[in-house]
């Protein structure tokens, strides 16, 4: 197991009543709550990271093989009726 670091944290009145409220509904300390709030906080980031980046590795492609319509059939209204 890895070694725990202890960091300060100052925050409003309102978020700590928040915070010690959650804590004791979870069933969990102060401490613990922040820390399991700031991991769920980072995965959720490289999560993300991961997707994105996934995401832009694929080459982009022809929707279609034939011409695309230019703006003015994009844009024809009277064609829509």
């Amino acid at each position: 197991m890895r070694a725990l670091r202890n960091i300060t944290v100052t925050v409003e009145p309102e978020v700590a009543r928040w915070a010690r409220v959650k804590a004791a509904r979870e069933d969990l300390s102060l401490s613990r709550l922040i820390g399991k709030l700031l991991k769920d906080r980072m995965l959720e980031e490289k999560a993300y990271e991961v997707s994105r980046r996934r995401f832009l590795a694929v080459r982009p492609r022809r929707l279609s093989d034939g011409p695309y319509p230019d703006r003015e059939e994009l844009h024809d209204r009277a064609g829509l009726r």
